[in-house]
């Protein structure tokens, strides 16, 4: 695994993510500009691309929408509210997912997967009541 040089910028992005809950590279440079005003959207994207192909966060990437990011790097789910967007660590425990292991059924190896659920938070729920 590749290491990556210090940097104050990057810094602020990886404490900015340990504070939030999945946020967008948007809210993210939203953020990290309140304390580096010179910052570029452009370098916030190149830090978030650089710290995930290292294996130091983890890149979100939805059919709908933007894509979010997560200092959880833990094997783990995802709920995201079809409402506000929001994106939300899902807790299955004793939960596994069985993939067909008999020779054909898969076209390769498999290496990872991912589990989305797509429905309403509760606090939408509660805002429609």
């Amino acid at each position: 695994m590749r290491k990556l040089k210090y940097s104050k910028q990057r810094e602020a992005i990886k404490d900015f993510l340990s504070e939030s809950s999945h946020p967008t590279a948007d809210e993210i440079y939203i953020k990290v500009r309140e304390q580096f005003p010179n910052v570029s959207l452009g370098t916030v994207y190149r830090n978030l691309n650089l710290l995930s192909e290292c294996g130091e966060i983890r890149k979100l990437t939805f059919p709908e929408g933007p894509d979010h990011f997560d200092n959880n790097t833990t094997p783990h789910y995802h709920f995201v509210c079809r409402h506000c967007g929001r994106v939300f660590d899902l807790s299955l425990r004793g939960v596994e997912l069985e993939l067909p292991d008999k020779e054909g059924l898969m076209p390769g190896h498999i290496e990872g997967y991912s589990l989305i659920c797509y429905g309403t938070c509760n606090s939408c729920i509660g805002m429609r009541a």
